[in-house]
Formats: structure tokens, C-alpha cells, sequence
């Protein structure tokens, strides 16, 4: 599995870098289709047509909740301000995870981008309760800037996300936040971002039944990350190629 992300992620350095065209069209692509999968997940019900519709056109869509279109441009945003996180090379922090909360969770004054005063429940699992957050958090990024820098990129993304999402830290788009920060150590490494699949939401929750229950093994999640990161850079390497060929033409 490793071997075949190292190998693809070496062909697509060897073609980089790509044009200014296939960045911007794999950008706009994916932010689209990644906003309509990642609040689907958590209960959006904009199709991903309309989704497409609110963040390109602007538009309302009649019968569906103020709610879902504000979470469709928190989104948008917050993906946007990982993005500059990875241009600029501003390593994570506490700051930088309230700041992505903060764009996710813009139509919530009082909530976004603080942590949750309340205990939660999350399906059958209790996360830690609230005066423990802030403690684990810090745990959490001392772990990630110690011994989690010593395992594979994509394994350290899938053990953060696995850790971050089992405190829990706020009331209200711990998924959301999650899973952006999964896609900003993947993309600050190189790596083309990942897109988890509304379809395979079963699949993805059971990664994180697997972990809890199971002394901490992340490798079921990992094994679900690698195979959509082996699929996103066949498809980057697909399009680099296309557009190589284009220009010695």
C-alpha cells in the first residue's frame, strides 16, 4: 500500500509542475464535489448540483434550509483558507484548527471556534468530557509534531483524523473540521487532497468503530485514506500527462 502511494506520488513529482489551467480546474472540481460529500455526510440535504449552484451562481435553492446553504459556503471558505495554509507553509496549531472551525461553523456566533463547555455523545461513543479538551488537544499536537512525524504521511493523517475525532473538541462540525485537516497534511506533504465518499459513510464510520474498539489500530482507516489517495493521484498524474501532451503539440 505504501509502495504503491511512494511510487505514484514519485511519478507525479517527475511531471510536476502542472499547468496553471489543470491546477485551477482541479481545484475548483474538487472543492465542489468535496463540499457536497463532506456536509452530506453530516446531513446536508443539497444535492450536488445544488451545491455547485450556491457556491458558483449564488443561488437559494427553494425548499431547502438556510442552514445547509451557509454550510455549503462555510466550507467552500474553509477549504479555500487550507489551501493558503499549504501556499504559505503555516504548520498547524491550535489557532489555524479554531480558525478552520470558526469557516465551517460561520452561521454559529457563539459556538465556532470554540471549544464545547458540554458533554457530547457521538452514536453509542462519549468523547472526553469538555475540561479535558483542551488537555488532549495539547497532547494531540505534541504527539503530531513528535513520533506521529515518523510514520507515513498517510497513516499520520488517518491517526490524527482517528485521535481529533474521538475528543471531539467542539459542540458542533467536528467531522467537517476533520476532515479539512486531513486533507491539509496530505496536500502540505505534496499529496492531492482526498474525498470521502457520502456513499461510503458506512465504510468510514466503521473505521472509527474499528479504531475504538480495537486498542487504537488505525490501520483500517489508513487502508480507506491510501485507497482514495492512490485514486486522486492517478488521477492528477492522468491530467499532467494529458496537458504535457498538449504542449509539445
Amino acid at each position: 500500500m505504501f509502495e504503491e502511494l511512494d511510487t505514484l506520488y514519485s511519478k507525479l513529482k517527475s511531471i510536476r509542475p502542472l499547468s496553471p489551467e489543470s491546477v485551477r480546474r482541479l481545484s475548483d472540481d474538487f472543492m465542489i464535489d468535496y463540499t457536497y460529500h463532506s456536509n452530506a455526510i453530516e446531513g446536508s440535504t443539497l444535492t450536488l448540483e445544488e451545491t455547485a449552484l450556491v457556491l458558483k451562481e449564488g443561488v437559494t435553492i427553494g425548499g431547502k434550509p438556510l442552514r445547509h446553504h451557509l454550510e455549503a459556503i462555510g466550507h467552500r471558505d474553509a477549504y479555500c483558507y487550507v489551501e493558503d495554509l499549504v501556499r504559505n507553509k503555516i504548520p498547524v496549531s491550535e489557532r489555524v484548527i479554531k480558525d478552520i472551525h470558526s469557516l465551517v461553523l460561520m452561521d454559529r456566533r457563539t459556538d465556532k471556534g470554540v471549544y464545547r463547555s458540554v458533554p457530547v455523545r457521538v452514536g453509542g461513543f462519549h468523547p472526553c468530557q469538555p475540561y479535558e479538551v483542551p488537555v488532549q488537544m495539547e497532547r494531540l499536537k505534541l504527539d503530531y509534531d513528535g513520533e506521529m512525524q515518523n510514520l507515513h504521511v498517510v497513516e499520520r493523517a488517518a491517526v490524527f483524523h482517528l485521535r481529533f475525532e474521538t475528543i471531539h473538541p467542539f459542540i458542533d462540525g467536528n467531522g467537517r473540521v476533520g476532515r479539512l485537516l486531513l486533507n491539509l497534511e496530505l496536500m502540505k506533504e505534496g499529496y492531492p487532497p482526498v474525498n470521502i465518499k457520502f456513499s461510503d459513510r458506512t465504510k468510514y464510520y466503521d473505521c472509527f468503530n474499528h479504531y475504538r474498539e480495537n486498542d487504537n489500530d488505525a490501520s483500517k482507516m489508513t487502508g480507506l485514506i491510501a485507497g482514495y489517495a492512490i485514486d486522486e493521484l492517478k488521477r492528477y498524474i492522468e491530467i499532467a500527462e494529458q496537458s504535457d501532451n498538449l504542449r509539445k503539440r
